[in-house]
Parts: C-alpha cells; sequence; structure tokens
C-alpha cells in the first residue's frame, strides 16, 4: 500500500495530515508501558502492536507515516481528526471552559439538537462523560423510578467497565468463573436468529426470544424480586453484531412496564446514524417503540470524552424527587457541547447517514457474494455501516471458526487494513468503520478477505463445491498435511487481549496450546449454545 506524505507541522496544508513528532520509538514506548501502565490494559496486535503517530478520515498513519484504512473506529464518527470538530473544541476552548452550574448557551443549544433527533417524549438529558458513566447513571436513574432493584440483560451483554456494569455485563463476569452472576441480575438469550435458540426458520423469532424476558419476570416476582429495569444495546456490538428480530423490543417492553420497570436502550456504540435509515438504532425496531431511557457515548464527540443519558420528564422528575443533586464536574461543560454541536453538524452537511446507506449496502451486497464462493462465511448480517461476518468451520452445524477468524485478522494488518473479530467465540468480522467510509474502501477490504479466505481454503480442501473437483485433481499425499513449525502466517492471537489458543500453520488449524495439527479442517471449538 502506498505510504501517505507526512509533513511537517511547520508546513501542513489544508487536507493534509499533520504528525506530531514521536518522543520514544516503538521499543521504548512498549518498555515503558510495560513499566507504568497496568498489566491488563491490552493493546490491539500485541505481538506486534501498531504506534499510531496520527489520522485523518478513515485512515491511521504509524510512527513511519504508513497508511492503515481503518475498519473498526466507531469512536471516531464523522472521520479522524475532523477539521470541523478540532475547530469548534479549540474556539471554544480559547475562550471558556467550566462547569453545568453556570449558565452557558452551549448546554441549552446541544441538548435542544440532540433531543430533537429523538422522539418527543425523551426531552430531559443528564450530560457526562463516557459510556460507562452514562449507563451507571442510567441504572441509578431505573432504580430511583419504583424504588425497584434487579436488572434484566441480554447473554454476551457488554454495557461497561464499572463495577456496577460488570455486573450486568456476561461478555464480561462470565471471565470470572462460576457464581460470578449477581443474585439482582437475570440474563436473558440474545435474540440471536443465527445462533440463538430460535433462529431465522422459527416463525416468530421476536415473540419466542420476548417470551424468555417474561418467563424470567415471573420467575423473579414468585421469589419475591422486583425489575428495575432491562436493558440492552440496541444492536449487540460485542455479542457479535446481532440484530434483534423487528417486534422484539416492543413485546420486551410491555412485558417489562407490566413489572414495573423500564426500558434502557443502549446507543453507545450504534447511534448517530450508523444504521443509515434512522439516526437511532432502536427506530429499526418500528415508530410504535420508544425506549424509557437511552445512553449514547463514543460517536457523540468523535473522540472527546463525552456521553449522555436521555430520558422522559416523569422519570427524571422520580430521580430529582430524591433530593439529592446529580452533579458531574465536566459532563455538559461548553468545550465538550460545542463539539457535540460540530459532529452534529457534520453528519448533516457531509450526508453521512446516507452515506451509510449507500456504502453499506455495498459492503453487505460484495460480502454476500464472497459467502457464495467461500464455506466459511455462514452469515453476513448488519444495517448501514455495522456489520458482521459470523465464519464457520461447518454451516450445517454453524461451528465458529475462531481460529481462521484470528487469522484473517492478523493477516489484514500486515495489508495495512484494521478489522477486529468478536461475539463468543471471537469468529465475527467486525465492521463499525468511520462514517466517512467509501465504497472503495470497502471493495478493498473484501477483495483482502477474498484472498484470505481462498488461501484458507486452498490449504485445507475446503473448498465449495464449484472448486472441489478441480483442487482434489492438484492435491498430493503431501500437500495438505500440517508442519508445527513457526513462520509469518501463524501468530493469530485474539483480537483484543490474546487470550486465544488457536493459529493457523501453513493455512491449517493448529491448536498452540496442545502443540498438535490436524490434516482435517475441523478444530475443536465450545458448543453452540442452543
Amino acid at each position: 500500500m502506498e505510504v501517505h506524505r507526512v509533513v511537517p507541522l511547520d508546513r501542513k496544508q489544508e487536507g493534509e495530515t499533520a504528525r506530531v513528532p514521536e518522543t520514544y520509538s516503538k521499543q521504548r514506548n512498549l518498555e515503558l508501558r510495560q513499566k507504568h501502565i497496568g498489566p491488563s490494559c491490552k493493546v490491539f496486535f500485541n505481538k506486534d502492536p501498531i504506534k499510531i503517530s496520527h489520522a485523518r478520515g478513515q485512515y491511521m498513519y504509524d510512527d513511519n507515516g504508513e497508511e492503515y484504512l481503518d475498519c473498526i473506529n466507531n469512536v471516531a464518527h464523522v472521520g479522524h481528526s475532523h477539521p470541523d470538530v478540532v475547530k469548534a473544541g479549540s474556539k471554544q476552548m480559547e475562550v471558556l471552559n467550566t462547569n453545568s452550574r453556570f449558565l452557558h448557551d452551549n448546554l441549552i443549544r446541544y441538548a435542544e439538537r440532540l433531543t430533537a433527533t429523538l422522539p418527543e417524549k425523551l426531552s430531559v438529558c443528564y450530560f457526562v462523560n463516557s459510556g460507562s458513566e452514562a449507563n451507571d447513571l442510567a441504572l441509578r436513574i431505573a432504580r430511583q423510578y419504583r424504588g425497584h432493584t434487579d436488572i434484566i440483560t441480554l447473554d454476551h451483554a457488554y454495557h461497561g467497565h464499572l463495577t456496577s456494569l460488570i455486573d450486568i455485563s456476561p461478555y464480561k463476569f462470565h471471565q470470572l468463573g462460576e457464581n460470578s452472576q449477581k443474585d439482582f441480575v437475570h440474563v436473558t438469550p440474545s435474540p440471536d436468529v443465527y445462533r440463538g435458540r430460535y433462529k431465522e426458520d422459527h416463525p416468530d423469532p421476536a415473540s419466542a426470544y420476548a417470551n424468555e424476558v417474561q418467563d424470567i419476570i415471573e420467575k423473579a416476582v414468585k421469589k419475591g424480586r422486583k425489575i428495575a429495569a432491562f436493558i440492552a444495546e440496541s444492536m449487540q456490538s460485542c455479542g457479535g453484531q446481532v440484530i434483534p428480530p423487528a417486534g422484539y423490543f416492543q413485546k420486551v417492553s410491555e412485558y417489562v412496564h407490566n413489572a414495573g420497570g423500564v426500558f434502557i436502550a443502549d446507543e453507545v456504540q450504534v447511534g448517530f446514524g450508523r444504521v443509515g435509515k434512522h439516526f437511532w438504532a432502536f427506530q429499526l425496531q418500528g415508530d410504535d417503540f420508544v425506549p424509557d431511557i437511552v445512553t449514547m457515548g463514543k460517536p457523540i464527540g468523535n473522540g472527546h470524552p463525552m456521553s449522555c443519558v436521555v430520558t422522559t420528564r416523569e422519570i427524571a422528575e422520580a430521580f430529582g424527587a430524591t433530593g439529592m443533586e446529580y452533579f458531574n464536574t465536566f459532563g455538559g461543560n461548553p468545550v465538550s457541547c460545542a463539539i457535540g454541536l460540530a459532529v452534529l453538524d457534520v453528519i448533516e452537511k457531509e450526508g453521512l447517514q446516507e452515506n451509510a446507506i449507500k456504502v453499506g449496502n455495498y459492503l453487505v451486497k460484495l460480502l454476500n457474494e464472497q459467502k457464495a464462493k467461500h464455506l466459511l462465511i455462514g452469515d453476513v448480517r448488519g444495517t448501514g455501516l455495522f456489520v458482521g461476518v459470523d465464519l464457520v468451520k461447518d454451516r450445517k452445524r454453524r461451528t465458529p471458526a475462531t481460529a481462521e477468524a484470528q487469522h484473517v485478522i492478523y493477516k489484514l494488518k500486515e495489508k495495512h487494513i484494521l478489522l477486529s473479530a468478536d461475539g463468543p467465540y471471537r469468529n465475527i468480522l467486525k465492521f463499525k468503520p468511520p462514517m466517512c467510509f467509501t465504497m472503495e474502501n470497502a471493495k478493498c477490504v473484501v477483495d483482502a478477505i477474498d484472498e484470505l479466505l481462498t488461501e484458507i481454503e486452498n490449504a485445507t480442501g475446503n473448498l465449495a463445491n464449484t472448486q472441489l473437483c478441480k483442487k482434489k485433481e492438484q492435491l498430493t499425499d503431501g500437500q495438505n498435511k500440517c508442519i508445527h513449525k513457526k513462520n509469518n502466517n501463524e501468530k493469530a492471537e485474539e483480537e483484543s487481549n490474546s487470550e486465544g489458543n488457536c493459529h493457523l500453520t501453513n493455512g491449517v488449524p493448529c491448536d498452540q496450546k496442545t502443540v498438535t495439527c490436524r490434516d482435517s479442517y475441523v478444530v475443536p471449538a465450545k458448543r453452540i449454545r442452543t
């Protein structure tokens, strides 16, 4: 890939990317990180992490000025270092930044603009600084509303890093071992129609999954427990790019309301036009569904730390009735609100919702073409610029292809394309790029994935039926065997915390932990929950 020209700060021209001088070499940076940063704070691609120097639009640049296409950064929503956002923040910072106990127009202007994108009854804002803060506050508000305590959450859900949120995030608390689930937390199946309990061939998966929630409520009530809230991402991200079937939220909301609870829609990952058709992902469920509380973060400030909780007047009044003031030092400060306003302006001015529809549809089309070509692709799902590719070893059994997914993301990195893999089995290729992502970018990534999947299938002999006979004629007895010899293709560790044991050797799945290799394509995996 062509190396992007790096321009010194004092010579930066309009449209060019400035580079801040590096203080430490990559190696020295790693050494100091190990010394001063907590060991649980992981990096991407831990065997060979990237030292990012600067970024612009949908591109990031390392300390050597080499360009990477960013397919995973939904935080830089309107594009890295967008000049309008940078200008808005720096301009306000030159004048004033203080807390919200003082009157300032930016706070009111932003609250008006933000609530105008939501259904009318969602009209009261609490500004905070991160998605985790927003979800934590949402739980406090929900529990205060009726004095109830218990929370219903989706399996594989992740809602933030605070203690209160780890408690309601199976994605995290299951890592703590048995008996890690608190008694006030109730886990309902993820409404996944590909891998879940009720699949796409079910006559009414929305009702079936919603009935699981109703069953939980009934059992909890019999034990004397009271439901405060049901919380769900409007589309599950860490859970595997899961899009709930239409009508699911409506039915769940009815059951939760009947139990005296509220519905919290977590839009931290998927809000602000990412789905294309709507500004908020919960709106995909239909006009007849409105959550009681909406939380937002990540894209709201395009990388600036800000977030928000929006709720109804009734629920807000109940929260205020405690007599306890809610104050957040930095929440809703003039600089954050100026940046938030700029993000909304850019989304509108540059037609980024429309771009999400156009590019997202094109991306899904290209990926479905690859699905027809590669048996490794079991499912392609998504809307707008939120897309998942479920890699499988066996389409009938839908066995997760974890090692293959990790291999793909590491080899894409070598091609200067940044993509991640997630889901319960780390087998789902996850697209959530900046909203300025183009059709050319989509074609570039899918072509690279095609090349890598072809390499894997050629090495394993697991080809589509149309290719299989031809391939068999080409194979010799020794070509399909796996030799455990480390090479550059082998390092396919887990995307974020690198705890996986699977990798590929000469393109064939290999179990690194037991140091055994296989002649066949199938490798062990956790049993799929059905």
